[in-house]
């Protein structure tokens, strides 16, 4: 369960990616964002919402943000965190203990693990999973829709599949916009600007068998681009596949 999980997080027992895990609750990626910063951001958000479906959003220095779960603390219930100062990666860290500040404003966006588990119940094999590796994540050449001093390029997910498990894997996923929904692209990846499969900017490569096809989702790191183009002076993410497990059930983010 989500805050069992949370425990084992907080206690140091869990510390690698949380894709598998509590299979029916969703997940979320996190920014963390000096106040000043947070308009901007929650604009950001809603023009580019396939990227960054917002599952709740904090008040000025709550690390609890009641909406994600019971006793949620955001600065140690995430496996790992990624600290950016003036646009670059400056430190990866388990603990915000250290540098939170009063006026950090959490957002917590959808993750596409939280629709993984009905990917399995429909037995489409998720490659990360069996091979017990971070999913894939490419930075594409797609540039996201700008608001304020945020802009970068949107990031993507890949899990390979076989014809038949994509078009079912489409047909599951546009049902979950609350976790990035449908796939944006299926097959060619020079098509997003992505130059080697082999080599993710995020996550682990994974194999790819003949006849699969390479299938693209949104991403959640999405953010972290946007985060370091703007180059603010501080500014907080999770670690690309490190999660928040969070008591929404994906069941309550179906719409149909």
């Amino acid at each position: 369960m989500p805050f069992e999980f949370r425990q084992a997080v907080r206690n140091g027992q869990f510390r690698g990616p949380t894709a598998g895990y509590c299979g029916d609750y969703a997940q979320a990626n996190l920014a963390i964002l000096p106040s000043a910063y947070a308009n901007d951001f929650l604009r950001f958000c809603q023009a580019n919402p396939k990227p960054c479906p917002l599952l709740a959003v904090g008040e000025p220095g709550q690390w609890h943000v009641p909406a994600l779960g019971r006793e949620v603390d955001i600065r140690s219930d995430v496996p790992a965190f990624y600290i950016y100062r003036d646009g670059r990666l400056a430190q990866e860290t388990d603990s915000l203990a250290d540098v939170w500040q009063n006026d950090f404003v959490v957002f917590a966006i959808g993750c596409s693990f939280s629709f993984e588990q009905m990917l399995a119940k429909e037995g489409i094999p998720l490659r990360h999973v069996e091979e017990g590796r971070n999913v894939p994540m490419y930075r594409t050449k797609i540039a996201n829709r700008r608001a304020g001093i945020f802009g970068g390029e949107l990031v993507v997910s890949m899990r390979p599949m076989r014809g038949a498990d994509a078009i079912r894997a489409v047909q599951i996923t546009s049902r979950f916009p609350g976790v990035h929904g449908a796939p944006i692209h299926i097959g060619d990846p020079a098509e997003l600007g992505i130059e080697d499969l082999a080599k993710p900017e995020f996550g682990d490569a994974v194999t790819i068998k003949e006849g699969e096809l390479p299938v693209y989702w949104a991403c959640g790191v999405t953010p972290q681009t946007a985060i370091m183009g703007a180059k603010l002076p501080l500014a907080i993410a999770h670690k690309p596949g490190h999660m928040l497990m969070t008591d929404i059930t994906n069941a309550s983010l179906a719409v149909f």
